[in-house]
């Protein structure tokens, strides 16, 4: 079974960014194939910047033994926010090894598009993640149509996903 970690940077629990980055591996993966672990950091809030919190290591360990991590925050500032980069930061150089990770962002309007190709991208791939995927920007003014715009992003991004999930799935009987 894949273990799969999102984890959320919105300051604001329960948030919408939450919503479509839970609801991407919903669309991504067949029910029963994978075990869900959903790490919104406005619950960790007090502890993201204690140092050392046995409470955040135990969640960087989680996130760096998944298979696959979507990591997700809304934009702030044409990026993503200090609370998920405050959570990165705890991991060492080359920390999500082997981890595939997809980079979703979520924000007002288009005019940040880029934002997860530029920005969490090269965050995750410095940590060691593979990213083999587009990162997915989502404009939530398309709430009411979450589902078709989520399908449209796994049609184009599956079969890059596909190589490096099933290479994930072959490998969990070694780790």
């Amino acid at each position: 079974m894949l273990k799969v970690s999102v984890v959320v940077g919105n300051p604001k629990p329960n948030s919408r960014t939450a919503r479509v980055a839970c609801n991407l591996v919903e669309v991504l993966l067949d029910t029963g194939t994978y075990e869900l672990s959903m790490i919104d950091l406005a619950e960790h809030s007090g502890h993201v910047f204690d140092w050392p919190s046995e409470e955040m290591s135990l969640l960087n360990q989680q996130v760096a033994d998944c298979d696959l991590l979507v990591a997700a925050s809304p934009t702030y500032k044409a990026t993503y926010t200090g609370l998920l980069k405050a959570f990165f930061d705890r991991y060492p150089n080359l920390g999500l090894h082997g981890v595939v990770a997809i980079p979703v962002m979520t924000g007002a309007d288009w005019r940040h598009a880029m934002a997860p190709e530029v920005m969490l991208r090269s965050l995750l791939i410095e940590l060691g993640a593979l990213v083999p995927t587009a990162g997915l920007y989502f404009v939530m003014t398309q709430m009411d149509q979450i589902d078709s715009v989520l399908e449209n992003w796994v049609v184009e991004a599956r079969s890059r996903l596909g190589a490096h999930l099933t290479e994930a799935v072959s490998a969990m009987s070694i780790r």
